[in-house]
């Protein structure tokens, strides 16, 4: 399976090549950001999945679904976007889309749709309940993770725990190795896209 993710947030595509690598066996997962880098990575390429978003960057993906649809007729798309399923769904459907998941689906729902789109038929509802795309952090780690999403800095934490700033430093440093994150920010939005995991958005 070649599978390429578009979307103009890159924290999403992030989350998202985390989800599909971990859960669904996708060793390797392309990213772009853009119309026109989609249609550049086709022709690259042979994908047999696109998970697109339907506002990229550049414009909307859905005035270049006809050319998509005309040049690589064989690939299956799944469109992720926080724009009503039902003002879209009769266009997609006239390129053969059927496939849509709302960005604010629950997770467990977003999780069964992607399962089936990438051909996957043995994911259980036990698995479905603690998702492995994200991170397991200690309980302190979590904590702490707590509050750096809330936008607090190290010394406000150390404050709030009543604990040492080098230390807050430490357990920040644990949470992005753990996560592969950059930043933050990352770690933001992948704990949105895995909401279940933490309810703190």
């Amino acid at each position: 399976m070649e599978l390429l993710l578009a979307d103009d947030h890159s924290m999403i595509r992030k989350g998202l090549s985390i989800l599909c690598q971990r859960e669904f066996g996708i060793p390797r997962i392309d990213e772009v950001s853009s119309c026109s880098d989609l249609m550049k990575a086709l022709r690259k390429k042979d994908y047999t999945h696109a998970i697109i978003d339907l506002a990229l960057s550049d414009g909307v993906t859905l005035e270049i679904l006809p050319n998509i649809r005309h040049l690589y007729p064989q690939l299956n798309i799944l469109v992720f976007s926080m724009q009503p399923s039902g003002m879209y769904r009769s266009g997609l459907a006239r390129f053969g889309i059927a496939n849509f998941i709302s960005k604010a689906a629950p997770e467990r729902e977003t999780f069964r749709q992607l399962g089936e789109f990438l051909g996957s038929m043995d994911i259980s509802p036990a698995d479905t309940a603690s998702p492995a795309a994200f991170p397991r952090l200690t309980p302190r780690e979590t904590e702490v993770l707590h509050y750096l999403l809330m936008g607090l800095g190290s010394a406000e934490i150390a404050d709030i725990l009543n604990m040492k700033q080098n230390t807050i430093s430490t357990f920040k440093k644990r949470s992005l190795a753990k996560s592969n994150a950059r930043n933050v920010l990352e770690l933001k939005e992948m704990a949105a896209v895995h909401k279940d995991v933490f309810d703190l958005f």
